[in-house]
Parts: structure tokens; C-alpha cells; sequence
């Protein structure tokens, strides 16, 4: 990647403007751990209406599960909600091949059965292995497959994104 990464609060601010007057005023954020929960921490203080807060890690549900093994860093779901029947957006900071949100959707199915998911990201880096597409995008980015795009956190809850030399066939995933 040749040109500079977008600032992410930037990104976010665009994001949070696009899904403004399209979702539902009581649609539930569900984060993925650990860049999509930030994302969706900030998209739940920055959008009008009440959304409730759910955070998931779907490691177990991984379809490379068998061959790569549980990571050390994997956290306990948090869905404090009735999914059945919830209108649920699920939001990630960094889409690349689909395989992260298919696991995602696997996992709240076991929460039950809710009206409808969408999908919002902070960037979609392209390279989809499954016919997955974001709902709401803050930015489309061209990435070499050997590169994964990182999203960051710091004390104040301010979000960066950094490339680093993927580490493994997912890449683009939050530490």
C-alpha cells in the first residue's frame, strides 16, 4: 500500500454519518472483539436512538479452527439481549475475506434467530473468500495480501489504523 492510511476517527465519523437515518432506532450493536467492539462502543454514543450493546469473539466458530487452534487472546461473548427477533447490526473494523463474519453470524444463530443482520466496517480491504458484503462501509482500501490493515486503540479511546506484514491467511484483524 502506497499511499497513507485515512485517519480512523475520521472514518468512524463517516461511518456513523451513513448508518445515521438508515438503521433502526432500536437496532443492537454487536462488536466483534476486540476492533469491532470499539467501533461499536463509539457508533452506540455517536447515532440516534437507544442501541443496546453486544460484544462476541467467534474463535470457536472458525471454520480454520481445527488446524490453527484457539488464539490466547480470545475473549467471553457478551450478549445481554434477546436476539430473537432483534434487528442486529454486527460491526468489525477491517473486512477481508468474510470468513471472521460468517463465524460471527454462526455464533449469534446460537443466541436465536434474529429479524434481520447487517453488516457495518470501518474498512473493507477487499479479497472476500465468501460472498459476504458490508451494509455500511467508512472506507473501501486496496491491500496486498501480505499486508494486513491493524486497528488500534489508545488510553483516550482514540482509534488508529496501521499496515503490518500479516501474520497468518485472516490477517487484518485487530490484536
Amino acid at each position: 500500500m502506497n499511499s497513507p492510511l485515512p485517519d480512523a476517527e475520521a472514518l468512524l465519523a463517516e461511518l456513523a454519518e451513513r448508518m445515521s437515518g438508515a438503521i433502526a432506532q432500536e437496532a443492537a450493536l454487536v462488536g466483534m472483539y476486540s476492533g469491532g467492539a470499539w467501533v461499536a462502543q463509539r457508533l452506540a454514543a455517536m447515532l440516534p436512538g437507544q442501541h443496546r450493546l453486544g460484544f462476541l469473539d467467534a474463535a470457536y466458530y472458525r471454520d480454520d479452527f481445527q488446524r490453527s487452534g484457539l488464539k490466547s487472546n480470545t475473549r467471553r461473548t457478551d450478549i445481554s439481549f434477546a436476539v430473537e427477533g432483534a434487528s442486529i447490526v454486527l460491526c468489525d473494523d477491517v473486512l477481508y475475506t468474510g470468513r471472521s463474519v460468517r463465524a460471527a453470524i454462526n455464533e449469534l444463530f446460537d443466541y436465536g434467530r434474529p429479524a434481520s443482520i447487517e453488516l457495518a466496517v470501518l474498512v473493507d480491504r477487499g479479497g472476500r473468500e465468501l460472498p459476504i458484503e458490508p451494509t455500511y462501509v467508512g472506507a473501501r482500501l486496496a491491500v496486498a495480501r501480505d499486508l494486513s490493515i491493524v486497528l488500534s486503540q489508545d488510553a483516550q479511546s482514540r482509534l488508529a489504523l496501521a499496515v503490518e506484514r500479516a501474520d497468518g491467511p485472516e490477517g487484518g484483524s485487530a490484536p
